[in-house]
């Protein structure tokens, strides 16, 4: 039973309004509890009566809007004041852009020791891609990941932008974020973090780099145990449409599967035997396509033979599925998603929300600390006079 708030009330985040990577790394620190505020680009309806529209970034849960001009001097001076009363700043751009905008991480960690600068990059800083653009494909694809995924007879193919953007890069960065939280609390001091979504995606595809070689992932791409070519990992047609997937790996689960799809055990003496692949996933399939996707259900469930359906996302709104966090502490535990937002995004419009929090971390209040200028929020300077 919860006995305690989220694992990381009190922490302070300023994300720099990006997509994808950055937005899911804030996403979860608000998850478990850090107060999240994202920049965004001055909008013209921006801390205005008129809300603007929401941004693109659907990865809003638990957080506010600030409107800065990034060009405009008034408004980095005032992040750069924010900075020395937050804990993490998140950085989702190319390398050199947050120092162009003059906020190099060495002057904001002078001013603010404790700060954790979190820099999330597509490739290595160091490397011949570092000044390039690219998308979750093109860092799977210098990584080495991406071609070992996708069929045997097709040109390699990613699951989405899965791996590098949310695997590799967000849920990275958080991590990253983490331990630099943790070590914080034996120095006293911030750091920079590092995070590529290169080198995330290697280091989550360590296990298939490893069993090259080994008869678990020694032939070519589509031809190997996990990638689509073992006929007991694999996923069939059902009669009618639907699919269930089979991941009866070992000869337990294939006694049973072959029990319940009343086969016979022949194939079980073929199991290793690669040059019967073919022929048992084409028995498989025939198989499969006799019995609708709903008999196959009732037929497998509860059963140990490592065969599932393949449930759409539409299934499970009508089913009411409760979405949760992926990490359940007992006696710290993070929000509840709620259900409303289980499904649909409600968005975060720049502005939105953001004023009220700056005024909660520093007690700032407009007209007083900053003003509305061009859409966005400026310092206010102090008079000399």
């Amino acid at each position: 039973m919860a006995s305690s708030s989220p694992p990381l009330e009190g922490v302070r985040v300023v994300e720099l309004a990006g997509l994808a990577p950055g937005p899911f790394a804030s996403l979860i620190l608000a998850d478990y509890g850090a107060s999240v505020l994202r920049i965004d680009r001055a909008h013209p309806n921006a801390h205005t009566s008129v809300r603007p529209p929401s941004t693109p970034d659907v990865l809003t849960r638990h957080k506010s809007s600030i409107a800065l001009d990034l060009k405009s001097i008034d408004a980095i001076a005032l992040l750069k004041d924010l900075l020395k009363h937050v804990d993490v700043l998140i950085d989702p751009f190319r390398p050199g852009v947050i120092e162009a905008i003059g906020l190099p991480p060495t002057e904001i960690l002078a001013s603010n020791p404790r700060l954790i600068v979190a820099r999330l990059a597509g490739f290595r800083r160091d490397g011949e891609y570092a000044t390039m653009a690219g998308h979750d494909i093109n860092y799977l694809a210098v990584s080495g990941v991406l071609s070992q995924l996708g069929p045997k007879n097709g040109p390699p193919h990613p699951p989405a932008n899965i791996l590098a953007d949310f695997a590799g890069g967000g849920l990275m960065c958080a991590f990253g974020i983490v331990m630099a939280l943790l070590q914080r609390t034996q120095s006293g001091k911030g750091q920079v973090v590092e995070n590529n979504m290169v080198d995330g995606a290697a280091y989550l595809a360590s296990s298939m780099r490893y069993l090259l070689g080994t008869p678990f992932w020694d032939k070519p791409r589509g031809e190997n145990v996990l990638d689509g070519g073992s006929p007991w990992y694999n996923v069939y047609e059902c009669k009618g449409g639907g699919y269930m997937a089979v991941a009866a790996l070992e000869s337990k689960f294939h006694h049973e599967l072959l029990r319940y799809l009343d086969l016979g055990e022949e194939a079980l003496c073929l199991e290793s035997d690669r040059k019967a692949w073919p022929g048992i996933k084409l028995k498989l399939q025939k198989r499969f396509l006799q019995k609708t996707r709903p008999e196959w259900e009732e037929i497998f469930i509860g059963k140990d033979a490592c065969c599932t359906p393949v449930i759409e996302q539409a299934e499970l709104v009508a089913k009411g599925y409760e979405q949760r966090l992926p990490i359940h502490l007992l006696r710290s535990p993070g929000h509840t998603i709620p259900q409303q937002e289980a499904w649909n995004s409600e968005g975060l419009a720049p502005g939105v929300g953001g004023e009220a929090l700056l005024e909660t971390w520093t007690g700032w209040k407009r007209g007083k600390h900053y003003n509305v200028k061009q859409g966005g929020l400026a310092k206010i300077h102090a008079s000399r006079l």
